[in-house]
């Protein structure tokens, strides 16, 4: 019988994203407190977000209703980097990435945390941006997804092609 295995991978759908950025645009423009303070949320390239207001405590703001958004949407708040607010003229602008992908220093980390704390006879090896996680029982890998589950990482984990 051949071993069962998994990946690991960190993606965020990006219609989702989308969803919650639009979402948040129509509140913007719709709530009271955010009247006359041009606040804007907006894409700015594949995987950034331009966050716009003309005050800092706005753009603070309006940062907030976009990250509400994102976690309504089941997005994790690992995946969205924000910057400080900067002012740039007469308004202040916030830039945020979303984070794709595993890079190689956590798939490292993530492979030590296999190899030191999981069951024996499991194998994590890097592949790119996501790792390939191999055993002989399922139910090894079942504990090494609670795990990973378990563990404090900066990237948020999916587990796909689980065979």
């Amino acid at each position: 019988m051949a071993d069962s295995s998994f990946d690991i991978v960190s993606k965020v759908d990006h219609q989702e994203v989308d969803n919650a950025l639009n979402q948040a645009a129509k509140e913007l423009a719709q709530r009271f407190d955010f009247r006359g303070v041009n606040a804007s949320v907006e894409w700015s390239g594949e995987l950034g977000v331009t966050i716009k207001a003309d005050t800092e405590e706005r753009a603070k703001a309006a940062l907030d209703v976009f990250r509400e958004k994102l976690v309504k949407r089941s997005i994790s708040m690992k995946a969205f980097d924000a910057g400080d607010p900067r002012a740039s003229g007469k308004t202040y602008v916030i830039n945020g990435t979303l984070r794709q992908g595993i890079d190689s220093d956590q798939a490292r980390k993530i492979a030590k945390l296999i190899r030191d704390e999981g069951p024996k006879g499991i194998q994590a090896s890097i592949q790119g941006d996501q790792l390939r996680v191999t055993g002989k029982k399922k139910d090894q890998l079942q504990e090494v997804q609670s795990l990973l589950r378990g563990a404090d990482l900066d990237v948020p984990l999916q587990f796909t092609n689980y065979r």
